[in-house]
Formats: C-alpha cells, sequence, structure tokens
C-alpha cells in the first residue's frame, strides 16, 4: 500500500493565501478589540469584519488557484518592480509617521509607483504627483471636511 502525497502545483498562490488568511487573522483579532461602539447603526468595527472577510474569501480563491493543476509556467516575478513598489509604500508611511504629511507621501507614492511600471521621467511624476496629491488633500480635507495627515505643505492650505 502506498501513501499518496499532496502535491501543490502553484505553491506561490498557496504562501499567499497563508498570508491573507494570517491578515484575516489580524484584521479580526483588531476588530474585536475594538471599543468604541455607534450608539445608533453599525459600528466601526463592522469595516473591519467585513476586509477580514473579504481576506478569507481572497485566500479561499488563492488556495482553489493553488492545488488546481494547471499545464502553463508560472511567470517570474519582476523583483525590481516589486523593490519600487514596496519604497513607494515605505514612502507613504515613512511620510505620515515622521510628520512630513499626506502631499509628500502621495507624491512618492505616484512617483515610485509609475517607476515600477516602467516610466523613466521621475522628475515628471514627481511634479505630477504633487499636484494630484494637493488635490486629493483640498477635496479631502476642504470639502468632505475629513482629516490627512498634516505636514508642513498641509499647513499652507
Amino acid at each position: 500500500m502506498s501513501i499518496k502525497s499532496i502535491s501543490v502545483p502553484n505553491r506561490p498562490a498557496a504562501a499567499v493565501a497563508v498570508v491573507l488568511l494570517a491578515m484575516a487573522a489580524v484584521t479580526y483579532w483588531d476588530a474585536s478589540r475594538m471599543v468604541v461602539r455607534a450608539t445608533y447603526g453599525m459600528s466601526a468595527s463592522a469595516a473591519s469584519y467585513f476586509v477580514c472577510l473579504l481576506f478569507v474569501a481572497l485566500a479561499a480563491g488563492h488556495m482553489v488557484s493553488a492545488f488546481k493543476p494547471n499545464d502553463l509556467e508560472n511567470e517570474s516575478a519582476d523583483w525590481k518592480a516589486v523593490a519600487w513598489i514596496a519604497l513607494a509604500l515605505a514612502g507613504l508611511i515613512g511620510s505620515v509617521w515622521l510628520g512630513l504629511g499626506f502631499i509628500l507621501g502621495s507624491t512618492l507614492l505616484f512617483a515610485f509607483t509609475s517607476r515600477a511600471f516602467g516610466r523613466r521621467a521621475l522628475i515628471a511624476d514627481l511634479v505630477l504627483g504633487a499636484i494630484i496629491g494637493v488635490a486629493v488633500f483640498l477635496l479631502f480635507n476642504k470639502l468632505l471636511t475629513l482629516a490627512l495627515p498634516q505636514g508642513p505643505l498641509e499647513r499652507l492650505f
């Protein structure tokens, strides 16, 4: 009698599924620890529970994809583009965390993400990102009256 082992044809999809399940668990844990409750309607934790549900659904889809046999060869990742995207997200997070504001963070996010997609005009992308960042900041802060992280540039408005 031989023991049949389970083979995973698509290991990266299985790894992404595990990461998505971990993110769902953290989101669920965070939502369950929220203490601010709404006096009527849904509380803020409802959105977190919804995001958790979406993470679980995405993880299930990735697991199905991971165990589904396919004859196609998986493409290799463009790690240079992944590094640019990681740098873009780190720039946004660092800008907000250091108190440099939303506009600078979104400018870096736009410019570095466009670089990841193959665009080589970094100065033009920084200018375009700054214009979009100012427009989004003014839309959220002045029109919708929602507070975004403020830095030196945002205090000018």
